[in-house]
């Protein structure tokens, strides 16, 4: 199973065009397409995953809280 993080072309388009916005704006330089696409590259290689991977487990504990409240909800007989 591949499980590298995958972006559709239209969402990479605006991802680089918004990191090359970040650099014209904080940094006053001008980034080339390739140079914003490897910065791009990076995080999605390197960076991604733990964002990912956190997002995984908040996403567990929550449903894990949740599911613990359903016995809150029982009916016993008296």
């Amino acid at each position: 199973m591949d499980n590298r993080i995958k972006v559709s072309k239209e969402k990479r388009e605006e991802m680089i065009s918004s990191i090359k916005h970040y650099f014209a704006n904080e940094r006053e330089d001008d980034l080339g397409d390739l140079a914003a696409q490897m910065i791009l590259n990076f995080f999605i290689e390197e960076l991604a995953p733990e964002f990912y991977n956190q997002g995984i487990t908040d996403s567990y504990n929550y449903l894990k809280d949740k599911m613990e409240d359903l016995f809150g909800i029982q009916i016993y007989k008296r």
